[in-house]
């Protein structure tokens, strides 16, 4: 005879219904909160390497700007540590439960990194005139412009100076060297371990 399962609500959000088993009783949770549809696991697992994370986040510079946002929108989903997040986001994850969030400023060494001098490269201008001429579409100081490595790679590049017989070319991330304010909002942790589904409803 197979062994009981036990079936537990652990959060919706979002039209996302979270769900966890637990192979036997004795494994339940000691406290159960009841709280309209939801039944909230008291244990309160926090967020650690290989954590199943659904949550809201925004990326912001020092002056307000917003660069990305899912506040208003579809929240992010991932696991810790599946590269979808850079090392210096998901550090700041670790140990955060289920309703916790942050506003806080990421250094830019642990954002998007410092810029490289060696990632900004001057062109013959010649080789450019076919866009700085185009009357639709000509090229200006703070485009970007794809270029293809050797391996066939895009490499997107942003023009930082257009100059007599040459052109500058910025291959450093776009927000290298900046701070980041990084505002979170935890709707959902699961643990690595926990044997999980998710239903759509």
């Amino acid at each position: 005879m197979s062994a009981k399962r036990f079936l537990i609500l652990l959060y919706v959000s979002d039209a996302l219904v979270t769900l966890r088993v637990w192979e036997n009783q004795e494994a339940l949770p000691k406290r159960i909160k009841l709280g309209g549809i939801s039944v909230i696991d008291s244990s309160e697992p926090a967020i650690g390497t290989g954590s199943l994370v659904t949550l809201h986040f925004s990326l912001a510079l020092s002056d307000g700007e917003i660069i990305d946002s899912t506040f208003g929108k579809k929240p992010a989903k991932f696991r810790i540590g599946d590269g979808n997040m850079l090392p210096g986001f998901e550090a700041e994850l670790m140990g955060l439960k289920n309703g916790d969030g942050f506003e806080k400023t990421i250094p830019h060494r642990n954002a998007f990194g410092e810029v490289n001098p060696k990632n900004i490269q001057r062109f013959p201008i010649e080789n450019f005139k076919h866009l700085l001429n185009d009357d639709m579409t000509a090229t200006k100081i703070g485009n970007v412009i794809s270029f293809t490595d050797a391996g066939g790679f895009e490499i997107p590049g942003v023009v930082k100076k257009i100059l007599d017989k040459e052109i500058v070319i910025d291959f450093n991330h776009p927000l290298s060297g900046k701070d980041i304010i990084f505002k979170v909002s935890i709707l959902s942790v699961l643990d690595i371990d926990a044997d999980s589904v998710v239903v759509k409803v």
